[in-house]
């Protein structure tokens, strides 16, 4: 499927730059410069566009140049389309003996005196992406507060998933993320997969380990792997693998779990579960295994990367599941392509389904792509508030 994905986009892109060097030959200075040649217009308009592939490629790399052509090719046919609807509205003016100043200053029924189209799908364009950049480069806070009839004290957690290291941040750049973390005074922090991927530096995953290990919190750090962490290609190809990221966690005193249940305390418990990826292969325990021998008094806290198990741990009667992996939709207006697809539950936030409260974060950072067009980049904060009778320490 991801192959068929992947040869529709690159099918995508060639027809849009084929469809963009046209646009930009409408251009007054290209139509100057070509002296009335259709075919040096045409080249021009593609030198134009090969221009803005290579910046957009230079700057962001050429996954994010593919999605700025994309994006452009968008917002231009928008535009495209707004002028011809009013060249005809013009036109139609014309033909009733209208003689009405429009916006351009020019007479209704007479031709653009200018390529505005184009010039607003360039001006749009770079707004769009302008504020996708900000929304995935500046991690937002989400809080949620959640109530329990259960016997158990009052519990804070801060949970990140998704930060790819070395995307939009570094190793050292993901300390700044920490030190806001700790500003939330957290009782326990977790991180629900995909903290590192095949294109992380050993630096970066080191630098960022040492990160984690600056954390104060009452009961500690715990990690769940999400289908990254591990990588796809082989420790030879980033140059670590995945025993030598759990080594590097623990050394900074975070506890990993895989399909292990860990007590903390107030009647509070986290149970990590291996990755989907790892089921396929009959690689992790299911929601009915982790919970069996687990007191039905405990508040049960669930870290399960892929949002994909809902109605087993519904059933298991797990109180609070954290995930993530789906980038909160990240691009507009794909934001629920998993849930279409039956890739993902739910895309992002809280939802209920009868005593189990399952939350999906957007994510602290993204894989590749430099761009949050339908989210924003956050680490999330959870208040679960018991009935008081027994007090966390």
């Amino acid at each position: 499927m991801w192959m068929v994905l992947l040869s529709a986009l690159l099918l995508g892109t060639a027809c849009g730059m084929a469809y963009l060097s046209s646009r930009f030959a409408k251009f007054a200075f290209v139509q100057k410069a070509a002296k009335g040649k259709k075919w040096l217009r045409f080249a021009i308009g593609l030198a134009c566009v090969l221009a803005v592939v290579l910046g957009t490629g230079a700057a962001f790399g050429a996954i994010n140049a593919e999605l700025c052509i994309l994006h452009l090719v968008f917002f231009w046919l928008v535009c495209d389309g707004i002028s011809k609807l009013a060249e005809r509205k013009r036109q139609g003016s014309r033909e009733s003996g209208a003689d009405v100043l429009d916006w351009a200053g020019a007479s209704k029924g007479k031709g653009f005196p200018r390529y505005y189209a184009g010039a607003c799908a360039l001006g749009i364009t770079a707004a769009y992406l302008a504020c996708g950049w900000l929304f995935a480069h500046h991690v937002s806070r989400t809080a949620y507060t959640l109530a329990t009839e259960k016997d158990v004290g009052s519990l804070r957690i801060v949970q990140i998933a998704d930060s790819h290291v070395g995307n939009t941040f570094s190793g050292e750049g993901f300390l700044k993320h920490v030190q806001a973390i700790q500003s939330e005074h957290p009782d326990v922090v977790v991180i629900t997969g995909d903290y590192v991927d095949d294109d992380t530096s050993k630096e970066d995953m080191v630098a960022a380990c040492e990160a984690l290990g600056t954390l104060e919190t009452t009961y500690g750090v715990y990690y769940a792997f999400g289908n990254h962490d591990k990588g796809y290609y082989g420790p030879e190809y980033r140059g670590y693998s995945g025993d030598d990221l759990i080594a590097e966690l623990e050394k900074n005193h975070v506890a990993v779990l895989q399909d292990e249940t860990v007590l903390l305390g107030g009647g509070f418990c986290l149970i990590g579960r291996q990755d989907r990826s790892e089921g396929r292969q009959g690689g992790r325990a299911s929601m009915e295994e982790l919970v069996e021998n687990l007191d039905a008094g405990t508040y049960s806290i669930v870290l399960d990367h892929q949002p994909h198990d809902y109605d087993a741990q519904a059933a298991a009667g797990v109180d609070l599941v954290l995930s993530g992996h789906t980038h909160g939709g990240q691009l507009f207006p794909f934001n629920h392509m998993g849930e279409w697809l039956g890739l993902d539950d739910k895309t992002y936030g809280l939802e209920q389904r009868g005593d189990t409260n399952f939350i999906v974060t957007s994510g602290i950072s993204n894989w590749a792509v430099q761009f949050k067009t339908g989210c924003k980049a956050e680490y999330v904060v959870v208040d679960v508030q018991g009935n008081g009778k027994q007090k966390t320490p």
